[in-house]
């Protein structure tokens, strides 16, 4: 993380909340009152943005003004928050045989090789 966010984070901001992955969410401490508090979020390990939850994501981006962890966000029927998983391990892969990925063939799936320079 870049010593300048960090030193902006301790001088300017106040730590509004943290989600599941350890992101933690500040606002502004002081601000003008004909404009809004300034929002951001330190991630936890690499920045990536879809690691930010859908109520985190609605606070941040000024949709709703509530602080994501005093409401509830999740119903029964509801699944958990995951981040994109493309090009790791845990990434959707289609069954070869799959009758509903009839392009998806051995070749396609298990003999790609990456080009390397």
């Amino acid at each position: 993380m870049d010593l300048g966010i960090l030193f902006f984070t301790w001088w300017k901001g106040q730590l509004v909340g943290t989600d599941d992955f350890g992101n933690r969410y500040y606002q502004e401490r002081k601000h003008k009152k004909h404009k809004k508090a300034k929002r951001w979020v330190l991630y936890r390990g690499k920045a990536e943005a879809s690691k930010i939850p859908a109520p985190w994501h609605g606070w941040i981006h000024y949709t709703v003004d509530n602080i994501p962890s005093t409401m509830p966000h999740l119903y029964e029927w509801q699944k958990g928050h995951l981040p994109n998983l493309t090009g790791t391990n845990l990434a959707h892969r289609p069954d070869k045989f799959s009758p509903l990925y009839p392009q998806a063939t051995k070749h396609t799936i298990s003999d790609y090789e990456p080009w390397k320079p």
